[in-house]
């Protein structure tokens, strides 16, 4: 099933963690819209700003770290330089030791992109990945995509 098929994943209003991100000049392509590698940081910057929130309000969580096991991306239409960008996320599935984040872009309350992207829980000490903590789980299960 694409992500745009799922109607929650069209509207902002079911994602529980949301950014504003202008656009810049740089991130223009030559048909004078977003280009693609701008979308994906757009969507890298969601990722990295709900992370950190996440740390600050949720401090007994520590530090964990986490690695991008899986990105898949649904390009609805184009997004236009020099509207901002409403980047919003939630938490679409919780595993044992990966999540999976949900995250759409918006400009003037339109989708112009999905993504599903899977975090894996990485172990302090040495290769691999490592169980969620029941802290980082519970803070995890409080952004839910509705």
């Amino acid at each position: 099933m694409a992500l745009k098929d799922d109607p929650r994943r069209l509207s902002h209003a079911g994602y529980p963690f949301a950014l504003v991100v202008p656009t810049r000049f740089g991130d223009v392509d030559l048909h004078r819209h977003l280009n693609n590698v701008a979308v994906q940081r757009l969507f890298e910057e969601g990722r990295v700003r709900f992370h950190r929130h996440l740390r600050q309000t949720h401090p007994a969580i520590g530090w964990p770290h986490f690695l991008v096991a899986h990105q898949a991306t649904d390009f609805l239409s184009e997004g236009q330089y020099p509207d901002d960008v409403d980047v919003r996320l939630g938490v679409g599935a919780i595993g044992s030791s990966s999540h999976r984040l949900a995250l759409g872009l918006f400009q003037n309350g339109r989708a112009f992109a999905l993504a599903d992207t899977v975090m894996v829980h990485r172990a302090a000490e040495g290769p691999g990945s490592a169980p969620l903590p029941q802290a980082l789980r519970s803070a995890l299960q409080e952004y839910a995509l509705d």
